[in-house]
């Protein structure tokens, strides 16, 4: 059964930094998409960055030159490095997986940036 499960997550001051991790179980990690977005409060849930299986990167305009996704296949596990951290940056964060065409969802980890 497909699993991600995110870590990371917490309280941390404008300016800040913080890493996400999400480790990966179930599938061929290595071939797959691997994404990140987030939900604020009374807001739809976004994109925040991909990881491609081919290496590449994408990220939304609100966090390009900020965050960084990276992934280790030998570990299964998919990161996001966040720096400059705003209050905006606030939300749930989610891990996820497209394979073979469904979606798959992590349970989320939560990121307050607050002074």
């Amino acid at each position: 059964q497909v699993q991600l499960v995110e870590s990371g997550g917490g309280l941390v001051q404008p300016g800040g930094s913080l890493r996400l991790s999400c480790a990966a179980s179930g599938f061929a990690f290595s071939g797959s998409f691997m994404s990140w977005y987030r939900q604020a409060p009374g807001k739809e849930r976004g994109l925040v960055a991909t990881s491609t299986s081919g290496g590449g990167t994408y990220y939304a305009d609100s966090v390009k030159g900020r965050f960084t996704v990276s992934r280790d296949n030998a570990k299964n596990t998919v990161y996001l490095q966040m720096n400059s951290l705003k209050s905006e940056d606030t939300a749930v964060y989610y891990c996820n997986a497209v394979i073979a065409e469904y979606n798959y969802w992590g349970q989320g980890t939560q990121v307050t940036v607050s002074s």
